[in-house]
């Protein structure tokens, strides 16, 4: 897959999260194992493709294909976990959550339209 289509699918998967967030009901109990498990499933095709799209950024960035600083993609995959744990656990004030997922969002735009650029 190239680095553009993981980072759409990312983003697709980012819209999806902040809707869960919006939508959702905060867990009664954070330890029940049953939505653990249902977490850690629902989320690893993510964390999956977070690691590939962070390799496949960082070479790009190295090869000069993408205007994005190197330290914007190791946040942005770090940025992206913590939104997902929070998008389940609801555990941080809503403003926190927009600045994660503006954050996230502003280096997968800046990184499409300087890929598109190459292109």
């Amino acid at each position: 897959m190239k680095l553009s289509e993981q980072t759409e699918k990312l983003n697709q998967y980012l819209e999806t999260l902040r809707e869960r967030f919006d939508n959702s009901e905060a867990p009664s109990d954070r330890k029940d194992r049953d939505f653990f498990n249902l977490v850690k499933e629902e989320t690893a095709p993510i964390y999956d493709l977070l690691e590939t799209w962070e390799k496949d950024a960082s070479a790009a960035v190295k090869e000069r294909k993408a205007s994005v600083h190197p330290n914007q993609i190791q946040s942005t995959r770090e940025n992206m976990e913590l939104l997902l744990m929070h998008s389940y656990y609801l555990d941080v004030r809503r403003k926190r959550y927009i600045e994660l997922y503006t954050s996230i969002r502003y280096v997968f735009d800046l990184l499409l339209d300087t890929l598109e650029e190459e292109n």
